[in-house]
């Protein structure tokens, strides 16, 4: 078990935290037409995945909007936000923003994730909602980048990820 804290004070995770290296968890989450959406759908495609406790958070809409910007400068790669949220408040808030790049997934018939991604907070009165994470897995599914926010309210290093996307971002900073 893991903790994170929410404004100075610990909170506990469980699951099993996915590591570098490592074959990322088959998953099967909910699109913003009830439709279901696993992880093997994206085969062949790099993938960003931030986990965010909610959209109607404001962390959760930062991290979206910032994935939004960063997708224009990456190429085949599958962006996701993922929350608890239900796929009717994500259409509302996909249509308030006019997301375009990313997707915007709820764990609403899906709720191994929590579990398989080790992002499942335990503690009440928070019980039932997912920490502030960010993986990067390669076209494989294997785990390239895992990011556990240390504060559950913070966003994740987008830097690190990016590069790890991107490498030319990496390259430009040193010239």
């Amino acid at each position: 078990m893991s903790t994170v804290m929410l404004n100075g004070a610990p909170v506990s995770i469980g699951g099993r935290f996915p590591r570098v290296g490592e074959t990322a968890h088959s998953f099967m989450l909910v699109d913003l037409n009830l439709q279901d959406v696993a992880l093997s759908k994206f085969w062949g495609q790099r993938k960003l995945i931030a986990v965010v406790p909610s959209l109607d958070a404001a962390v959760g809409l930062a991290i979206a909007r910032k994935l939004e910007k960063l997708a224009y400068e990456l190429h085949n790669t599958a962006i996701m936000t993922v929350s608890v949220d239900t796929p009717y408040a994500l259409s509302r808030i996909n249509d308030a923003e006019g997301f375009r790049k990313i997707m915007l997934m709820s764990t609403l018939r899906g709720r191994d994730f929590h579990k398989d991604y080790g992002v499942m907070i335990t503690d009440v009165p928070l019980s039932g909602l997912m920490t502030t994470a960010l993986f990067v897995l390669d076209v494989n599914d294997t785990v390239l980048y895992a990011e556990l926010v240390s504060e559950l309210m913070n966003e994740p290093n987008y830097t690190t990820a990016m590069e790890i996307l991107n490498p030319q971002l990496a390259e430009n900073k040193e010239e």
